[in-house]
């Protein structure tokens, strides 16, 4: 599929912006853009991690941004029409996640997932919509997950911040589909052998649920009928029908990517 991909180029001509594209699924989704003809701005608020995926791709700047501060978020919309001239797809992936039961969540903590999950993505919409208004076109895609789909023990905040970026997404879609602006949100399935999995959800899990690291992946598994964790290429394959006019009858939806773990 990668090779048909390349030949095909379904995103030729589009300008994105991905944020939280310096490590992991941002990286990824970057890669698969680039492979589909986008020119893309990589925002992240980690400089060094966002120039590190930049340097070996055409068509990819770098540039430092904290989605819960809306200037740097303007100055990411803007970054990206002095560098290409346009805007034409907005990749909201930035976000954070830290599980604690509700009586060990600080409330500052709580807050910060929901600042950057949630009024993180508004930011980086209200930012992106006057340019996309003013082109009479554009395209909203947030990656969000199966929790917000579904609530999510001792994981309050993350699920929290989902839902309510759903509610988001269905918000936006009604607001801007008279104006040729689509908004969606794809919902993945665990994603097992990532880095943030494994350098921090086990560890994170075993501890709050009293299991091994080995038992929590187990655990997981065996929740998805599919049998086996979702993979970067499986969001980037929707990611990129929902970016590409194979979709210019879809908006406001919440796919799913689950492996048949969450069907509604």
């Amino acid at each position: 599929m990668m090779g048909s991909s390349r030949e095909y180029q379904r995103l030729s001509g589009q300008v994105a912006v991905v944020t939280g594209g310096g490590q992991g699924l941002g990286a990824a989704l970057v890669a698969r853009l680039v492979e589909e003809g986008a020119k893309v701005v990589i925002a992240d608020i980690n400089l060094d991690a966002a120039n590190h995926v930049a340097k070996d791709l055409e068509s990819v700047v770098a540039m430092q941004v904290d989605v819960t501060d809306y200037s740097q978020c303007e100055r990411m919309a803007q970054k990206a029409m002095d560098t290409f001239g346009r805007l034409d797809l907005l990749v909201v992936n930035a976000a954070i996640l830290i599980a604690k039961p509700v009586h060990e969540f600080t409330s500052e903590e709580w807050q910060k997932v929901v600042e950057v999950n949630l009024a993180g993505y508004f930011h980086c919409a209200k930012a992106v919509v006057p340019i996309m208004l003013k082109q009479g076109s554009g395209n909203i895609v947030q990656i969000n997950s199966k929790s917000g789909k579904k609530g999510s023990a001792k994981n309050s905040a993350y699920a929290a911040s989902k839902f309510g970026g759903i509610g988001l997404t269905q918000s936006l879609a009604l607001e801007l589909a008279d104006k040729n602006i689509r908004v969606n949100s794809l919902c993945p399935g665990n994603m097992l052998d990532s880095p943030l999995w494994v350098n921090s959800l086990y560890e994170q899990y075993a501890k709050n649920q009293g299991i091994t690291k080995e038992e929590v992946r187990q655990k997981y598994l065996n929740q998805v009928p599919m049998k086996r964790g979702c993979t970067y290429d499986d969001v980037a394959n929707v990611m990129i029908f929902l970016a590409s006019s194979e979709s210019s009858y879809m908006t406001g939806q919440a796919i799913n990517v689950t492996g048949g773990q969450e069907m509604k």
